[in-house]
């Protein structure tokens, strides 16, 4: 899974062999768990409708796991067979490079007033949008509601209560009071999680690193005092622990407390466990923030065909297709018109927990190029800050230091 779960589509493009026709090649990522619903059949149909309507432009698209999407688009791109657009996990490097078109060259003025506030700006590089919001999630704090009940207890609204929950789940035999996965899958979205929940972040509000401030180290020692040295997340120490298995875990039964996006639901469900889902808990109250998290549809210069990219995107953020994605993935909608439907709409009832949180999330620090990197040594470092032995101010100084060190690279 990408920030959000998974991304593809390939490229390289040019116009068919005299017949005038414009071919236009699309790289995704497939959000798909299974063959019977792989995002090469929500494209499929969404092409089928758009070529039937657009006779001259036919559109080729090709769908690869999450794990193979972004690596697949940059071979091509530096063998100089950029696809015309790619559906992947992050823009900001390729927006650098000045090899996108914004979305002031392509979409409809509709298309681009439609798109989340939020989201829109998290795709702007120095102001300009490069990045086109594709899905987006944000996170709540899951518990199993029969343990809860079973131990008499209630949601979380502060960190302190969150600790007396997981102690009377560890009182009770429960293996995972609270699941703390910063292994290295994806231990950049638990870690933030936290960060914001301690009214800290990846970034100050200027939009400068600054991993290692006072907040983010008092996050940390918290976590490292009064949980994992309590004792409190599990028999699994946190750096080794990766969101997949805590979700199954979860499922399983196992586990008291973690944070989840709407996928979880599905899962749990599958299993049959009944849970609740409530904000992220924060140091006096509920947090103020919540993590969004967004993957990204691009559209490179390399073939020239801004005004075809461009008529193929709108149809693609239309309403209903929009719609349809997001019903499909358990995933949240990037434009404002699908947003309003799903709110009010009761088959959409599930998601509305989250819907409520996206516009007040706050998203990785993606319009930076240095983020990719500083992103990579979280998942490989964070997880000794709360180990035995280990020192939370070290080692957010560490990553501080990463992080500007990857800034001044750029």
């Amino acid at each position: 899974m990408s920030a959000l779960g998974m991304t593809a589509v390939l490229g390289g493009c040019g116009l068919t062999g005299g017949s005038g026709d414009v071919t236009l090649k699309l790289i995704a990522a497939d959000y798909g768990d299974s063959a019977a619903n792989s995002s090469q059949k929500y494209w499929d149909q969404l092409v089928k409708e758009y070529e039937s309507k657009h006779s001259g432009v036919k559109i080729d698209v090709t769908v690869y796991s999450w794990s193979d999407v972004d690596r697949k688009v940059k071979e091509l791109v530096d063998a100089g067979k950029a696809p015309d657009m790619a559906q992947i996990g992050a823009y900001s490097d390729y927006a650098a490079k000045g090899l996108l078109y914004s979305a002031d060259d392509m979409l409809s003025i509709s298309t681009q007033a439609d798109f989340g506030s939020q989201l829109a700006t998290a795709g702007q590089v120095k102001g300009v949008q490069y990045g086109l919001p594709f899905a987006a999630s944000t996170r709540l704090l899951f518990y199993n509601k029969t343990l809860f009940k079973d131990a008499g207890l209630t949601p979380p609204k502060t960190w302190n209560e969150l600790a007396a929950d997981a102690k009377a789940l560890k009182a009770r035999g429960v293996k995972f009071p609270y699941a703390l996965p910063l292994g290295p899958e994806e231990a950049q979205a638990e870690t933030m999680q936290w960060l914001l929940s301690g009214d800290g972040g990846y970034t100050d509000a200027v939009g400068t690193y600054g991993i290692d401030s006072a907040q983010n180290v008092d996050t940390f020692t918290w976590l490292k005092n009064d949980l994992v040295g309590k004792g409190l997340t599990g028999p699994v120490a946190p750096g080794s622990l990766n969101r997949a298995a805590a979700f199954e875990a979860f499922a399983g039964g196992d586990v008291g407390m973690l944070n989840g996006h709407p996928s979880l639901m599905k899962i749990a469900a599958k299993k049959g466990v009944k849970y609740g889902m409530v904000p992220m808990p924060g140091v006096n109250g509920p947090s103020k923030n919540a993590m969004g998290v967004a993957d990204w549809m691009t559209a490179f210069k390399k073939n020239g065909h801004a005004e075809q990219v461009g008529k193929f995107l709108d149809f693609v953020y239309d309403e209903k297709n929009v719609l349809a994605f997001s019903r499909e993935y358990d995933l949240l909608p990037v434009t404002t018109s699908a947003s309003e439907v799903m709110s009010s709409d009761k088959q959409d009832a599930a998601l509305k927990p989250f819907l409520a949180q996206l516009p007040l999330s706050e998203l990785y620090p993606v319009d930076k190029t240095s983020w990719a990197a500083v992103a990579a040594a979280v998942k490989k470092r964070i997880g000794s800050a709360v180990a035995p032995g280990g020192s939370p101010a070290a080692t957010l100084s560490q990553l501080e230091s990463t992080a500007s060190m990857a800034e001044s690279a750029q």
